[in-house]
């Protein structure tokens, strides 16, 4: 063979390679839903048409749909889940096997076309399986219209009808709803309970149903003149004039799933805010909820303030604060939050629903196979939201030094229990509730902690920003979060995300031993007790109350993190401390009677399970001498 043939073929098969190579693509979804809602049933019709982007290069033969309310049925599999599961979710535990008919949830789908041809489907519990009749192919769209039938179940689960605190309809998970085709495949989970994954797209939703109700939803109402419905002295929503029905016309643009909720009872206010955004609360006015719920919109307006310098602009014109549902539960531009709690429980949930806007709403992961991305970074956020509200006397209480402690103590805590699992498991197959909820919520903030830790704040912090701006409208995945991190920071970080997502692991090190090295030198020994390394700061602490802090990185981190955190102390990087090494040691030029105090991480950013060996005191007088 020439070499001329020899180097055209090598450059042809390295072309192929590049090219075969996977792309980040997405599928997108446009559904237009009218629904013909009977109050007096608690059921509605429902048509639904949607145009569905394949932008994968795959080309697709099925396709599959949730259907969520098909869960709220006897022997399902959300109802043997929770009959089993030793800690089940007391809102669920033998309430769905004692459903009657007229209680049950279910859809009914009674025809599917695609581009105008019939579909061949089976219902599998919470899921249509859709053959389709012809393929469609990489990078073409199609049209599905569906027509169906749904009953609405008693409220158990996020949503339903007639809530323990009153409210009419909860409707959350409420439609037949394409189920998410990635990089990796479909994820058609079934529902027993968990989070939830969809499709960018947008959504217009008509709804007919008795004028006597008030309805607040995700998107913007398009037909506010028609309803009066805006924002009257009294703060009361008005509703439409006389008569049998009214048609409530939504849309929203650019999200994942679309929810809704209604109430002839409602009270409705709203907060225009200077850049744009109208905040709307809607909520059953009591005892109970009439102060708190009218001091809310003012703590919320600075939340936003907040949120928006330090985790991201939030980009739509509407966001609605709904009483319903079961406790609080996110949605794109919308949150269900029970109202009968007093003002600190009030704001902390609707303070955590809306940082899921960011971490839920904006950072689409898939949350079956990632929840500590969205439950465990919105509750690192909503640390720090709530914190500032307690610094700036909106809500009572103190303030922290640190709000993310606590985090650290409850995942330790729980890892000593023995029934942590690690993060990588599927939020459907953990053992426990208990530790899907550590795992999702607890640890996967002490994830965010411990980068600050390694990273160092000011670092960590545009490191965050860079992920939201990078990420916005899409669906990162762990490895996403990580590369973001590393660009912003200059580090590798692989290695934390394979012991902390993957193992169970624990990190542990101690100050061994501090003693004279020489005349003038003094030697800090450490130990690694457990199996996860980390960097580590030192600080040694003189007589005269200076500090000097010594950063000990790891060797497969390839760098260090900058000083910028520690102004005002000496700060030196000593040499790596190699991972597969128990042990290290170094020498400061400093007299062992001059030091009154070794520490490792007196910060406790750095989760390390077992304090109580990380510092060494001076007691008494030392060996130490002027002799050789």
């Amino acid at each position: 063979m020439t070499r001329s043939i020899l180097t055209a073929l090598i450059f042809a098969c390295a072309n192929l390679f590049l090219h075969a190579q996977p792309e980040r693509w997405q599928q997108r979804a446009e559904y237009v839903m009218d629904i013909n809602f009977d109050a007096g049933k608690h059921q509605f019709q429902g048509n639904q048409r949607l145009k569905y982007f394949n932008n994968s290069p795959d080309t697709l033969h099925r396709v599959f749909y949730h259907l969520y309310f098909n869960a709220f049925q006897p022997g399902s599999t959300m109802d043997m889940r929770n009959q089993l599961l030793p800690d089940a979710d007391p809102r669920v535990k033998g309430r769905i096997q004692n459903l009657k008919p007229q209680e049950m949830g279910w859809h009914k789908v009674s025809s599917l076309k695609m581009d105008g041809a019939a579909c061949q489907f089976e219902i599998n519990e919470t899921i249509l399986e859709v053959d389709l009749p012809t393929p469609i192919l990489p990078h073409s769209s199609v049209m599905f219209e569906m027509d169906f039938q749904s009953q609405v179940p008693v409220q158990i689960r996020r949503s339903g009808r007639d809530s323990k605190e009153g409210i009419a309809y909860s409707m959350t998970q409420w439609y037949p709803k394409m189920c998410e085709y990635d990089y990796q495949g479909w994820h058609a989970n079934p529902y027993v309970g968990r989070e939830f994954y969809g499709v960018w797209g947008d959504f217009e939703v008509n709804i007919t149903m008795d004028r006597k109700f008030v309805i607040g939803a995700s998107g913007m109402l398009q037909n506010w003149s028609d309803i009066g419905y805006g924002y009257e002295p009294e703060g009361i929503a008005v509703r439409p004039a006389p008569g049998d029905k009214f048609t409530w016309r939504w849309k929203a643009e650019n999200v994942h799933d679309f929810a809704w909720t209604a109430d002839p009872g409602y009270k409705h206010t709203r907060l225009d805010r200077a850049d744009g955004l109208t905040l709307h609360f809607l909520y059953l006015e009591n005892d109970k909820t009439r102060d708190n719920w009218a001091a809310l919109p003012k703590v919320m307006d600075r939340v936003f303030d907040y949120a928006n310098e330090h985790f991201g602009q939030y980009p739509y014109k509407s966001y609605a604060f709904l009483q319903g549902g079961d406790g609080g539960m996110e949605y794109p531009m919308a949150t269900l939050i029970t109202g009968e709690r007093n003002f600190g429980s009030l704001v902390g949930v609707s303070v955590h629903e809306l940082m899921h806007a960011w971490y839920f709403g904006l950072l689409g992961t898939n949350e079956s196979l990632y929840p500590w991305m969205d439950e465990g970074f919105t509750e690192f956020a909503s640390a720090e939201v709530m914190n500032m509200l307690r610094r700036e006397k909106l809500i009572p209480g103190e303030p922290e030094d640190n709000p993310h402690l606590g985090a650290n103590r409850s995942y330790i805590g729980f890892n000593a229990s023995g029934r942590e699992e690690p993060l990588s498991t599927h939020a459907d197959h953990y053992n426990t509730n208990s530790a899907y909820g550590v795992a999702s919520y607890v640890k996967g903030h002490v994830f965010l902690t411990q980068m600050e830790y390694i990273m160092g704040r000011p670092t960590f912090r545009k490191a965050l920003m860079r992920y939201y701006d990078t990420w916005k409208f899409k669906h990162p995945n762990d490895n996403d979060f990580i590369r973001v991190m590393e660009k912003q920071s200059g580090l590798e970080l692989d290695w934390f995300r394979e012991y902390f997502v993957f193992t169970t692991k624990t990190i542990d090190y101690a100050v061994k031993a501090v003693e004279r090295a020489n005349r003038r030198e003094t030697r800090i020994m450490l130990e690694r007790k457990d199996l996860m390394p980390m960097p580590i700061d030192v600080v040694v602490t003189l007589n005269d109350g200076s500090r000097q802090v010594f950063n000990i990185p790891l060797d497969i981190m390839r760098g260090a993190k900058p000083s910028a955190e520690f102004e005002g102390d000496k700060y030196t990087v000593l040499p790596d401390w190699r991972w597969t090494h128990p042990q290290y040691e170094f020498i400061i030029g400093e007299r062992l009677n001059n030091i009154q105090r070794v520490e490792i991480d007196p910060s406790r950013r750095m989760a390390d399970k077992d304090l109580a060996n990380n510092a060494w005191n001076r007691t008494g007088a030392t060996e130490d001498s002027d002799k050789d």
